[in-house]
């Protein structure tokens, strides 16, 4: 399975489309937060499923959870804007949130740069931003690669 993994768009919407569109064969996209209204505009275009969490630029959006878990294929995957868990300043919160929660990934954004590391048996993926990157790196989105057997994350320049 294929997830494309996206995060602060910001009313950028085309941008993270146009690299969306570069991905072949996604079979979910995840957005995680920072103009939640954007993923109306992305299912228009993508008939996949597509999972969100709300992030601190969205403050009125009162129907999307701060935090989600899912399993896909026996893989326990949390998101996350990362606000909530100070991502800007270290991984550390985010990654004990993720081990008390026996997941396998950890998704965040909110610092719109991209991180993949892997500690402790559990990958922590930041996708950084379509639209805006920060602190001098690229546009970005993520990857996750999962199998019967493991999950892989992946960063992808555009």
């Amino acid at each position: 399975m294929k997830i494309a993994i996206i995060s602060d768009t910001h009313g950028y919407v085309q941008g993270c489309i146009d690299a969306l569109n570069k991905i072949d064969g996604i079979d979910m996209i995840i957005h995680l937060g920072d103009y939640t209204k954007d993923v109306k505009e992305i299912k228009e275009v993508f008939n996949t499923t597509i999972v969100n969490v709300k992030g601190n630029c969205d403050p009125y959006d009162f129907n999307t959870p701060d935090d989600n878990i899912i399993e896909i294929k026996g893989k326990r995957i949390f998101m996350t804007h990362g606000d909530l868990y100070r991502v800007k300043h270290g991984l550390n919160d985010i990654y004990y949130k993720a081990k008390e929660l026996n997941a396998d990934v950890a998704l965040f954004g909110h610092s719109h740069t991209s991180t993949l590391v892997e500690y402790d048996g559990i990958l922590l993926l930041n996708p950084g931003s379509p639209t805006l990157p920060r602190a001098g790196t690229s546009k970005s989105i993520g990857l996750l690669h999962i199998d019967d057997n493991e999950i892989k994350g992946e960063l992808i320049n555009i």
